[in-house]
């Protein structure tokens, strides 16, 4: 079938994106589902710094590839046991393949063959189901060795695209393994449904299944976007005290109180840790750093306190390096953890948080800064460039 969709060609363009326009909307073809996978009519995804990261080159990818990662939608044709026609799923951004090393101990996120899926641009079967229609018209079916990295620019009229994280929710439609999709309430409006497949998913699942922090523990999140602020709500639901807000837009820290925080500092100020640690009356038990930079990792890492865990969820440039006291983390037992995916199990997880939501104890909802059209999408990602939006959420 024909699909219409967002398709990146080359990273690193210049900003402001809304002249240089590296995402392209392209009609492209889109190939029936294999075995085990599902054709999904997109409803909702949402705009999150790991596409923007792809489109500025700060988390490389293989190219071109039709983004998109945070998204829900409704089921068209099934090949895959457990779903139906109508079925309404959001995605995870890991498809879990339940039986490598890392799925059979209860870790989801961190699945073996997913991992290599999504490095390499296909479906978890190792496929590609998008292929570029030329200016004349021509196609061949998209197919890919798991593993193939393909090129890392290619011209207009390169036949294959390869998916972006197993989703490539960008467009009108999309295949993807049933690895990737959890069934979820039909009721919930596709706007805020989205943000639970990445966000909340997350932002959350760092706070109660990486850290597992406790009521009356303090805590201090730098970084409030759409993660940032799904860590601060995680951290307000299970009774977190004081809760600490770290970010350089006021708008944002004022969201932060509005939600939960006990304090909100401003990162632009000259002594932030300081004054973490003064609002955490020595330090964090918990700091969450969602910005995927290793100097505010690093300082995170000063504010937390003494036996406290510092957890990161944000995905610097793989060129970037963090430098700690070596010895604290003996001397002072810290601990320093990555959190991916939320450390969630997504069908767990998904249902559980969205039922949250329902019960009035976790308003995604604020999370949502406007909706987009695909054709908006350009400008859409200046915004959140510029840090002035926490999520926007492109609508079809």
């Amino acid at each position: 079938m024909i699909v219409r969709g967002a398709v990146l060609r080359e990273m690193g363009l210049p900003s402001p994106y809304a002249v240089s326009r590296p995402l392209r909307i392209e009609e492209v073809e889109l190939a029936p589902p294999g075995p085990g996978e599902l054709l999904v009519r997109i409803r909702a995804a949402g705009l999150c710094h790991s596409d923007l990261s792809v489109i500025d080159s700060s988390r490389p990818r293989v190219m071109p590839m039709l983004l998109g990662h945070e998204a829900t939608g409704e089921v068209i044709r099934s090949e895959a046991a457990g779903f139906s026609p109508g079925d309404t799923v959001g995605f995870a951004f890991v498809p879990a393949c339940g039986t490598c090393g890392p799925c059979a101990e209860g870790r989801a996120a961190l699945c073996e063959p997913g991992a290599a899926a999504n490095t390499a641009g296909t479906l978890l079967s190792g496929q590609r189901r998008l292929t570029t229609i030329t200016p004349s018209g021509e196609r061949r079916p998209a197919t890919a060795p798991s593993g193939d990295r393909g090129p890392t620019t290619a011209p207009v009229g390169s036949l294959d695209l390869h998916h972006h994280l197993g989703v490539s929710g960008f467009a009108d439609h999309a295949v993807v393994s049933a690895r990737s999709a959890v069934k979820i309430d039909p009721e919930l409006p596709p706007e805020i449904a989205a943000l639970f497949g990445c966000a909340v998913m997350t932002g959350v699942g760092a706070v109660v299944n990486t850290a597992r922090l406790q009521a009356g523990q303090s805590a201090v999140v730098f970084g409030l976007g759409g993660v940032g602020l799904s860590a601060l709500l995680g951290a307000a639901l299970v009774g977190a005290h004081p809760l600490v807000a770290v970010d350089v837009v006021p708008e944002k820290l004022q969201l932060a109180l509005a939600l939960g925080a006990t304090h909100a500092i401003d990162a632009r100020s000259n002594d932030v840790v300081e004054e973490v640690r003064a609002a955490s009356a020595g330090g964090a038990h918990y700091a969450f750093e969602t910005v995927g930079n290793a100097a505010v990792l690093a300082q995170a890492y000063a504010a937390t306190r003494r036996g406290g865990t510092t957890v990161t969820v944000g995905l610097p440039h793989p060129s970037q390096t963090l430098s700690i006291p070596a010895v604290s983390l003996v001397a002072e037992e810290r601990t320093l953890k990555g959190s991916y995916l939320g450390s969630a199990v997504p069908s767990r997880d998904i249902p559980r948080y969205i039922a949250l939501y329902r019960a009035g104890r976790l308003p995604v909802d604020r999370l949502l800064s406007a909706t987009v059209g695909l054709d908006d999408l350009n400008e859409a990602f200046d915004t959140l460039a510029a840090g002035t939006a926490i999520r926007q959420v492109l609508v079809l």
